[in-house]
């Protein structure tokens, strides 16, 4: 029973393909006879759609090509020349350069807005030169960005501000310092050329006050009194001329432990009244200055001779 369902099986798939190979034969059959012997129509209702860019489309599109050819080529034409004029270079623009430490410019400059460098200095073998029609101005900030000092150079005045301004030398030593509390001056020498000297309105300390040679010393206070204080003495020398001391009132030479010296061929006292001869008892109060042998200076009641002698005691 199974052997006679496949003997169908297999005639009936012999026969599909028997019509299949046939009508495919005669399908190859017809296209061969139309192509050789037929021409073919096209269908009344049938439209061509061309597939492009036509007219005016396209003569604006080569129009707009051309345009953008010739912008390049401007552009390109203006970036070769600004090159040129401006002089860049692998190694800067101009006289700008770009090194390894920073950058170096050459020539003069004109800066329009401000400049911000950390270090700004001159070749060795030429100076520095900083000019401006109004002033110049340097600033120092901190890290908040607020100013710490300031340099301005201005057409008539010259302005520091700062906590501290110090003025050191070329091998370090400080020159002149000065801030809220003093100003000190380091340098050996402090030299006042004025005609008229320097004025102090507080207490000035120094070791040594000296006048230019052949010129006059002079120390004043015109409305206040003048006070010379040292801890080990002071001295007083005039070497080719003399030394004068005036005053309104009294000129006191006080010493508390030693004693005044006047070391001199001569002491005068010009101006000591003369009395004329009286009786005795001094009504007039005429004293006689007399000298013990070590230089001691006292005075004895005047008489008709000298009475040093008699007051002598006080020499001992």
């Amino acid at each position: 029973m199974r052997t006679t369902s496949q003997g169908i099986l297999h005639e009936e798939w012999q026969h599909v393909l028997h019509v299949h190979r046939n009508w495919h034969l005669q399908m190859v059959r017809e296209q061969y006879l139309t192509t050789q012997g037929c021409s073919l129509q096209r269908p009344e209702n049938q439209y061509v759609y061309k597939i492009g860019i036509y007219g005016w489309r396209k003569r604006c599109l080569y129009l707009f090509v051309l345009l953008l050819l010739i912008i390049l080529v401007v552009n390109f034409a203006l970036t070769i020349w600004i090159l040129k004029v401006m002089w860049f270079s692998t190694d800067g623009m101009g006289y700008l350069r770009v090194t390894e430490n920073g950058l170096r410019l050459e020539g003069e400059s004109e800066f329009l807005f401000p400049l911000y460098a950390k270090e700004i200095r001159s070749r060795t073998d030429s100076p520095l030169l900083v000019d401006s029609s109004q002033n110049v101005t340097v600033n120092a900030r901190n890290s908040e960005g607020q100013i710490t000092g300031r340099l301005t150079v201005g057409p008539s005045t010259v302005q520091a501000h700062g906590k501290h301004f110090e003025v050191n030398s070329n091998t370090g030593r400080m020159l002149f310092s000065a801030d809220e509390n003093e100003v000190v001056v380091g340098a050996d020498r402090l030299r006042v050329t004025g005609p008229e000297g320097a004025l102090f309105e507080h207490s000035v300390e120094t070791p040594v006050v000296r006048a230019e040679p052949f010129k006059q010393l002079r120390l004043e206070s015109p409305t206040r009194s003048l006070c010379m204080d040292a801890p080990k003495g002071i001295q007083i020398k005039a070497r080719a001329g003399n030394v004068e001391a005036s005053s309104q009132r009294d000129i006191v030479f006080h010493t508390s432990e030693g004693m005044v010296m006047l070391d001199a061929e001569t002491v005068k006292l010009p101006k000591l009244p003369h009395g004329a001869q009286g009786g005795s008892g001094n009504p007039q109060g005429l004293y006689e200055v007399c000298v013990c042998p070590d230089g001691k200076l006292y005075l004895s009641v005047a008489g008709v001779g000298s009475t040093c002698q008699e007051y002598s005691r006080v020499c001992q």
